[in-house]
């Protein structure tokens, strides 16, 4: 089966949806059946690439925002034909509009913040999304949502049928076995803290979080650090300015983005992950930290619950009250954390990668059975 992938998302650092395009791509090389043949406007990353080197690769060197999504409706499609692939695949919410009429068709939706979240996105993102995923969909031979959150959405927003919709959550990355907290000393951190991590935007909901946590009494506050690993994103609010006024600089980390033994290591020493975004489709961190073992305080809302399962302590993220009542308890009581800290590797054993690509090799051969139905 030959496999085309939208992989412009490898040619950036790897965040939510880049990690799980690279990580669905090594789960499908290892299948015998599959040959991959992944496209992107510009050069793959070499520290992404390891896992697929037997794929196919075709790459331009248009990295600029708008030559990419000229590439998306002109090489793209034209590649495509070229290598005469027998299903494409978007795992980023969109398909070219030009694809051959005889190549089945699969798009992967992981949420849809344009409609629940429009204001945490930038204008031009939301345009994009709001104008090009119904596209997607409805051109779509078949749909895959990351969770039954995400899916219902789906459903009552386009209105599909559920035969043409499948569930498939991603995998638990292990982003790497390095994990000795020695590292992290020379970052100024050589006490207990929890752990936020993600990109810095408006839905990651930071500044309650910052305002939850200046709320704390100083005696908890020096019982657990605050480190925040993420890169700047869209409507990123100056954190420093902000940690400053709030006054707890000094009990406060802003690392930026880290590399992934950094991060590794930050997620298995954390005393929790926090994650009180407005609203996720997955949210990959909340699997990632358990595979070390650590739980999370995450919101109520989406599809959180849903991914965090018992080992997340759930808050409610529009309420600074509600977060800081949550920090205080996982932060002071030590068995409450202990207890959700005892499930946080098997919630994240229900999370596998390779189990995830099998599921991707049905839905392709639904939607290459569905296209060929389509053609007589």
């Amino acid at each position: 089966m030959k496999v085309g992938v939208d992989a412009r998302l490898l040619s950036r650092p790897i965040t939510g949806i880049g990690r799980y395009t690279m990580e669905m791509c090594r789960a499908l090389s290892k299948i015998e059946e599959v040959s991959l043949h992944l496209y992107s406007p510009a050069a793959v990353r070499a520290d992404v690439a390891t896992g697929f080197e037997t794929a196919n690769i075709r790459t331009k060197d248009w990295d600029n925002g708008l030559l990419r999504q000229i590439w998306s409706e002109t090489y793209l499609p034209l590649w495509i034909k070229k290598d005469a692939v027998d299903v494409f695949w978007g795992p980023a919410h969109r398909l070219p509009h030009w694809l051959p009429p005889n190549i089945a068709r699969v798009v992967t939706i992981h949420d849809l913040v344009w409609k629940y979240a429009s204001d945490t996105m930038r204008p031009l993102s939301r345009l994009l999304e709001k104008s090009q995923m119904p596209f997607a969909v409805k051109n779509a031979d078949h749909v895959v949502a990351d969770t039954r959150a995400t899916a219902s959405a789906v459903v009552n927003e386009f209105h599909i049928t559920p035969a043409k919709l499948s569930v498939i959550t991603l995998g638990a990355s292990k982003v790497s076995s390095v994990t000795d907290m020695q590292g992290l000393h020379s970052m100024g951190i050589n006490q207990p803290y929890f752990l936020f991590v993600g990109t810095l935007e408006p839905r990651k909901n930071l500044h309650r979080l910052l305002l939850a946590y200046a709320s704390l009494p100083d005696d908890v506050k020096t019982q657990a650090k605050f480190v925040i690993a993420g890169g700047k994103g869209w409507g990123y609010v100056d954190l420093q300015d902000m940690i400053a006024r709030l006054g707890i600089g000094k009990y406060v980390s802003l690392l930026g983005y880290v590399d992934e033994h950094t991060l590794a290591a930050l997620y298995a020493n954390a005393q929790f992950l926090a994650m009180p975004s407005l609203y996720e489709g997955f949210g990959l961190p909340l699997i990632e930290a358990m595979v070390y073992g650590t739980p999370a305080l995450t919101s109520n809302n989406s599809s959180m619950p849903e991914v965090a399962g018992d080992a997340g302590f759930l808050i409610d993220a529009h309420n600074v009250e509600s977060i800081a009542n949550g920090l205080i308890k996982l932060i002071t009581d030590e068995k409450i954390r202990d207890s959700l800290a005892a499930k946080a590797k098997n919630n994240a054993a229900k999370f596998n990668w390779d189990e995830s690509a099998q599921q991707l090799i049905i839905v392709f051969k639904k939607a290459i059975s569905a296209r060929n139905s389509c053609l007589l």
